[in-house]
Order: C-alpha cells, then sequence, then structure tokens
C-alpha cells in the first residue's frame, strides 16, 4: 500500500507568524523546497498551493513531490487529491488545521494532521 501526503500550503504557511503574508509566493517556495528534501515515510507528497501563492512554484512533479494549482479555492483541490488517492487504495494523511475541511477528508477516507506536526518533521 502506497502512502499519500496532501498538504494545504497556504494553513500550513499561514501557521506561522514569519512575515509570509509579505511575500506569498516566496513562502510557498519554501515550503516546498522543505517537503522536497524532509525525510518522511510518504511515498507521494502533494502541495496544493492557491492565489499568490502559485506564483512561487510550478505546477507539476518534482521526485516525490507533486505541486498542484488550485483553480479556484484550494479546499476543493486538496479533497480531490484525497478521494483520488484513497480510490486508488494508498493510506492517505492530510496536513490543515481546517476544522471543516479536516471534516471533509475524514469523510472520503483520509487521515488529517496539524500544520506543527508536519512543521516539526521539516525542522
Amino acid at each position: 500500500m502506497s502512502t499519500t501526503l496532501v498538504v494545504d500550503g497556504a494553513n500550513v504557511v499561514g501557521s506561522r507568524p514569519d512575515g509570509w503574508w509579505k511575500d506569498r509566493a516566496g513562502a510557498a517556495r519554501r515550503l516546498h523546497e522543505g517537503l522536497l528534501v524532509a525525510d518522511t515515510s510518504y511515498d507521494v507528497i502533494v502541495l496544493v498551493l492557491e492565489g499568490q501563492a502559485k506564483g512561487g512554484v510550478r505546477p507539476g512533479r518534482d521526485g516525490h513531490l507533486r505541486t498542484v494549482h488550485a483553480k479556484r479555492d484550494g479546499d476543493e483541490a486538496i479533497v480531490a487529491e484525497a478521494r483520488a488517492a484513497v480510490e486508488r487504495g494508498d493510506r492517505v494523511t492530510v496536513v490543515t488545521a481546517d476544522r471543516f475541511l479536516q471534516a471533509r477528508v475524514e469523510g472520503v477516507g483520509a487521515m488529517a494532521m496539524s500544520p506543527t506536526w508536519l512543521l516539526d518533521q521539516l525542522d
């Protein structure tokens, strides 16, 4: 069984008051770089970006990390990515602090974890 980690980019970046709001694209790029080199147990990591953050990372695959640019809001893209991975038979974890989104992804069979959990692994 493969494992997939779906990351709510906006939510993870927004969980640290480090000035990300001054440079959303740069904050997304830093998160992407951290995920690229992170020593995780996941076979695939999907980073979902929305709005201005999309300017920091091109969409597509970079090794085990795939970046998705949400067409409108990130939540719909995150749920779609989680659902597709669950339907493939993957064990799926979604990283977000958004309680409504957590409930939605749990409803499609994924597990939800907090941004702090992920950031602790990246530090």
